[in-house]
């Protein structure tokens, strides 16, 4: 009988194994597609910024105007960030190895911090000091060139407004609010609208000045693009921050896995559950459970092998499981946990 209960139990693990892996292995494969169209769109806003940039920059320089120059330093910060981001892509999706049990996944959070910080600094510093200079220059207004900068940031505007159209658009199809989740898509996101934004207030400036004369509604439209790539650099690096020191898994995961675990018969009660994300689509999930009282070592094996598939079908992105499971018996007797056997993960 002893025989028959170990067999069963091997079949179940086999079992558990070979539908996890399916459901893991097609989760894999709908986030690389995801990934492929995060990458193309992340290289539309590089193209877009990269032009852009070269033609703030002169048109800023013709023109002599600080809120057309703050536009080309927000532009190349851009840019740049577009590359730390396509980096993430990458480097998040390598296999995990001896020194990273748990994977590359935090990656694309590191490299998003970057990207905040880029725009902070290259962005933001940048604009305020356009800004105060301009109001400090007692030079003669010259508006030589300004019509051609103008129309560079028209032109700008509509490819900016394509380039977040297109990242709206895949975030949409990723399902809306959720598909933000992706640090690489909201940072585009966050980009894309922060430079339409930028781009209006930096026009509204220079049509200010040039219809008054006065260089304080530039100044102003450079400041103002300042406070904002600050605020916005702000948002994308605290949410970075969070995600790198340990964020939890979604509390509506959480809520499945902790039902999944009271509704199990031999369950007594659940001490603890704790998660944290590993990574854009991967979990770790470790649980602490008091079985009923008169389960045997090979029934409590069986109870966790079981447990374990369960909450990976039922939260594909819990890709490492942890089950510390005791007897309330035993351990008001103050004997150790029962091992389960499989403690490194699912």
């Amino acid at each position: 009988m002893a025989e028959g209960a170990a067999e069963r139990g091997k079949d179940q693990v086999t079992e558990g194994t070979t539908e996890h892996g399916k459901d893991r292995l097609t989760e894999g494969e709908r986030q690389r597609s995801r990934d492929r169209r995060t990458r193309v769109t992340v290289l539309v806003a590089l193209a877009a910024n990269l032009v852009i940039a070269a033609a703030k920059a002169v048109g800023g320089l013709a023109a002599a105007s600080p809120a057309l120059l703050s536009e080309a330093a927000h532009s190349v910060a851009d840019s740049l960030n577009e590359v730390f981001l396509l980096a993430a892509l990458r480097r998040s999706r390598r296999p995990a190895d001896r020194r990273h049990p748990f994977g590359y996944g935090k990656e694309r959070f590191f490299w998003s911090l970057l990207a905040a910080v880029g725009i902070f600094v290259m962005g933001g510093c940048f604009s305020f000091f356009q800004g105060v200079e301009a109001l400090r220059d007692d030079t003669e207004e010259r508006f030589s060139g300004y019509v051609a900068g103008l129309v560079v940031l028209g032109v700008a505007l509509l490819a900016e407004g394509g380039s977040l159209l297109r990242a709206l658009y895949q975030a949409r199809r990723q399902g809306g609010a959720s598909g933000l989740r992706d640090p690489a898509l909201r940072t585009v996101v966050a980009e894309d609208g922060t430079a339409v934004l930028g781009v209006t207030l930096a026009l509204v400036g220079m049509a200010l000045h040039m219809a008054t004369g006065q260089v304080v509604w530039e100044a102003g439209a450079s400041l103002a693009i300042g406070t904002l790539l600050v605020y916005v650099a702000y948002r994308l690096g605290r949410e970075a921050r969070d995600q790198l020191i340990g964020e939890a898994a979604d509390p509506e995961a959480a809520g499945r896995i902790r039902a999944l675990l009271e509704a199990q018969p031999e369950i007594d009660s659940v001490e603890a559950l704790l998660t944290m994300k590993t990574g854009l689509d991967s979990a770790l999930v470790a649980a602490r459970v008091d079985l009923v009282p008169g389960l045997d070592s090979e029934r409590v094996e069986e109870v966790a092998v079981r447990i374990k598939r369960s909450i990976a079908h039922t939260v594909p992105e819990a890709q490492q499981i942890f089950l510390d499971v005791t007897d309330r018996p035993a351990r008001e007797a103050g004997e150790s946990p029962a091992a389960t056997g499989e403690r490194g993960g699912a």
